[in-house]
């Protein structure tokens, strides 16, 4: 295994080579707006990887993911460099600096509780934090970005806001509160008025995702492994439709539902089998 410090060292040299008059012509052509986009995709590829090692996937392939996310960084700290601004071990310094003035009963002398006691203790050294920088505390809320999925905003600003006492004591509130909401999505959809409709909907989904916070699911991973069983499981029914020669649009919903079950019938055995 190498060392970690040389290891980084590599890489920030490749990509200052990169970088170089005589380096690549891609990489010399871009600049922070056009690798957004890049950023994205190789987080949601780390996000994909860490599904299958999840499920009990080979962790090797994950390792080659994060070495993508974690180029996307020195890349952006290496434009930074070029300008001036700051450079990768700036970065680096940052956050380790962070994590030590937020953790002082690790670093420190402060004895806590519990996780609990340690959450609450965060939000309060963040509001400190943005105090010195600002001159005000700011919103408990701040920090969760605007372009975040939203269901995943949505289960971030609610645990922002259980740090200062704003939740309830067990899952039972959270969950009747879902009650509370499909019964007024209910009324709204009977009104017909699409206004109404999208306000109570949003709210069906806020709820739902308090709920996974509460049960420790974070409901942007619950739903995003819905999907990929959705996905695996119509994939299967299309096939088997196309071996039964019914062509694309020809099915009837009966037997859609049968190669369905069948799908799930798979699915389940796999999974024991996984198991055993």
């Amino acid at each position: 295994m190498s060392d970690i410090g040389t290891a980084v060292e590599r890489l920030a040299e490749v990509m200052r080579r990169l970088r170089a008059p005589d380096g690549c012509p891609w990489d010399k052509e871009q600049d922070l707006r056009s690798l957004r986009p890049y950023l994205v995709e190789e987080t949601y590829e780390v996000l994909d990887e860490m599904d299958r090692v999840a499920y009990g996937g080979s962790w090797k392939p994950l390792a080659e993911e994060l070495g993508d996310l974690l180029f996307q960084i020195v890349f952006h700290a290496h434009l930074a460099s070029e300008k001036g601004e700051f450079t990768l071990a700036d970065v680096a310094n940052a956050i380790a600096e962070k994590l030590e003035r937020r953790h002082p009963h690790v670093f420190g002398e402060e004895q806590v509780a519990g996780a609990e006691q340690v959450i609450q203790n965060w939000a309060k050294l963040k509001a400190d934090e943005r105090k010195a920088k600002t001159g005000k505390a700011g919103s408990v809320l701040d920090g969760v970005p605007s372009a975040a999925p939203a269901l995943q905003r949505a289960e971030r600003l609610t645990e922002k806001a259980s740090r200062i006492g704003f939740d309830w004591p067990d899952v039972s509130g959270a969950r009747a509160k879902v009650d509370e909401e499909l019964k007024e999505l209910d009324e709204a959809i009977a009104s017909n008025d699409r206004d109404a409709i999208e306000h109570e909907l949003g709210d069906v989904l806020f709820a739902l995702a308090n709920v996974g916070r509460k049960v420790n699911c974070p409901p942007e991973d619950a739903l995003r492994m819905t999907n990929k069983r959705f996905t695996s499981r119509f994939h299967f029914v299309e096939e088997k439709l196309q071996a039964a020669g019914i062509g694309f649009g020809e099915a009837t919903l009966k037997q859609m539902d049968l190669f369905w079950d069948e799908a799930k019938a798979v699915e389940k055995a796999a999974k024991a089998a996984n198991r055993s």
